[in-house]
């Protein structure tokens, strides 16, 4: 039997198309879909948030693929397998709904990485984008004032922890990346996607372009 696929439109969900239970034929060339993990019920202290105040997810399970896109003369495939869990940029995607679970269908490039544990330290960017450990804040001024979590200054300097297998060309090959694991960075400040770790290190998810230095 068929299942109904729904669309969000606003605050209403309209049914676009009905389709079969293996579902790979809902996406085509290089989309993904994704099935959506659980939002947040709880802040880290405990304290139980209304479904209104609860995070939106960034991360699922990929359930289709599309058949991937031509560039150039060659075809290239999606680089992501089903049943691998992703890590997505925020705002992207369409917000659908499949047998009343939660989905978002995004373009390949709108995923950030793939999550191989539970920890983000071991998260393999995709495409163009690097992992980075975030340098620590100062906690004092040159004063010595002792700042608050507040008052930190946000860092922009870190250390490469991944990189990615490198943008596409025009000729649907791979170009690799001109940052290494290892390298000490500089990146633009309010770029990329942030993250914690399970050992509450700070992470930072961006594309190469925003790298703005090499330090080492």
């Amino acid at each position: 039997m068929a299942n109904s696929f729904l669309k969000r439109s606003k605050q209403t969900w309209t049914k676009i198309s009905t389709l079969h239970p293996c579902c790979h034929t809902i996406v085509e060339r290089d989309r993904v879909l994704v099935k959506l993990g659980a939002a947040e019920e709880k802040t880290v202290g405990g304290i139980l948030l209304p479904s209104t105040a609860q995070s939106k997810p960034q991360g699922g399970e990929v359930v289709a693929v599309g058949e991937g896109r031509t560039i150039g003369d060659k075809k290239v495939e999606v680089s992501l397998q089903i049943g691998a869990e992703v890590v997505y940029s925020k705002y992207a995607g369409t917000e659908v709904q499949f047998n009343d679970t939660k989905h978002l269908i995004l373009k390949e490039d709108d995923i950030i990485g793939v999550l191989e544990t539970d920890d983000v330290k071991d998260m393999k960017p995709l495409n163009d984008r690097v992992l980075i450990k975030v340098a620590e804040a100062e906690d004092k001024t040159a004063g010595g004032l002792i700042l608050t979590e507040t008052t930190k200054e946000k860092p922009s300097i870190g250390t490469v922890v991944a990189v990615g297998p490198g943008p596409l060309d025009d000729e649907g090959k791979r170009q690799p990346l001109s940052v290494s694991a290892g390298s000490t960075v500089m990146y633009s400040k309010y770029a990329g996607s942030e993250f914690k770790g399970a050992d509450g290190t700070n992470y930072i998810v961006l594309r190469v372009s925003d790298v703005m230095a090499v330090l080492s």
